[in-house]
């Protein structure tokens, strides 16, 4: 799962193109990298009021931080919630009904149980006990989760998990922050979420950004590029995080909140391109624990998204389906 830190800024880089400045801000948040780029015709430095951002949205919604608000609420303490954690509840709940509950942040119990989460129940794939998880699936479901008068109202003992939204949210909340400071042209970027504005000053062009190949043996390579112009890139794999179980049955990290298992498929990878990063991120997790089939009846309803999928057909060969015009 994506894990919540404490943010850690390395290096910081700019020059000139033209009138503006070109600012690169590039480190190590949320246990995994962030690169923020833009052009400004201003010599102020952002990196405190960035880091007091990407603080708060850890402090609300870090499963790992015993003083954030999501932690302690999943320690059953009745406590209130703060805008961002509203913000992405309320994203959280449209992506649920939208993908008719493919996309479920109260599944943390199960992550857990099957060793992918903040507190591991188990450490193998295997099945031990089926009323442990009649009993974790029982508590599972965002339709039993409501916010009201600021407080989580929600099954006792439950668990929620906003690891697979969290960082496309904070990815749209630094770019509303550049926005504010009347920037045009950038690039956020945090551990493969993307949001882009404007073009590339310095080649006169619309941002160009990778989509990895899945690869299984821990290596990167570029499967191809999209340009990105006033758009939310996001992707989901099950080639990085997985078990194999006794029998060499590899699992994924993504757990299919219908059956309470991860999810084990031939699709490889979901990207998403949408207006905001947050539900570009919601959807790709979605998607990847549905069927090839349910994918194209899910982008035959919605055309504001548009998608890539990776997947191995029955010849055991990569293919790929593109939808709604994403290159």
């Amino acid at each position: 799962m994506k894990k919540f830190f404490t943010l850690i800024f390395l290096s910081l880089t700019f020059f000139t193109c033209g009138n503006e400045d070109f600012i690169s801000y590039k480190g190590h948040i949320y246990g995994t990298t962030y690169s923020i780029q833009f052009y400004n015709n201003s010599n102020e430095n952002y990196l405190e009021e960035i880091d007091s951002i990407l603080t708060d949205i850890d402090n609300s919604m870090s499963t790992y931080k015993p003083n954030s608000i999501l932690y302690r609420i999943n320690k059953n303490q009745n406590i209130e919630v703060d805008n961002h954690f509203i913000n992405v509840f309320n994203t959280s709940k449209k992506v649920f009904q939208k993908t008719n509950g493919r996309f479920d942040p109260s599944i943390g119990l199960l992550v857990n149980y099957w060793g992918f989460g903040a507190e591991k129940y188990q450490s193998s794939t295997e099945i031990k006990d089926d009323d442990i998880m009649k009993s974790l699936i029982s508590k599972v479901g965002l339709d039993k989760f409501e916010i009201v008068d600021d407080k989580l109202i929600r099954p006792f003992d439950s668990y929620i998990d906003f690891n697979a939204i969290a960082k496309g949210y904070a990815v749209d909340e630094i770019g509303n922050f550049l926005k504010s400071k009347q920037i045009k042209n950038y690039l956020v970027e945090i551990g493969g979420e993307i949001n882009a504005s404007g073009i590339n000053l310095d080649k006169d062009k619309p941002w160009v950004v990778g989509i990895d190949m899945p690869r299984f043996d821990g290596k990167r390579s570029i499967y191809s590029t999209i340009e990105l112009k006033n758009s939310s890139l996001a992707s989901s794999g099950t080639y990085r995080n997985f078990k194999i179980d006794s029998d060499g049955n590899r699992y994924a990290h993504i757990i299919d909140p219908h059956s309470g298992f991860p999810s084990k498929t031939n699709i490889l990878s979901v990207t998403i391109k949408a207006p905001s990063c947050i539900d570009a991120d919601a959807y790709a997790t979605a998607l990847h624990t549905m069927s090839i089939n349910e994918i194209k009846d899910f982008f035959s309803k919605y055309s504001e998204i548009s998608s890539v999928v990776i997947f191995v057909n029955d010849e055991n060969e990569l293919e790929e389906l593109v939808f709604n015009n994403f290159y």
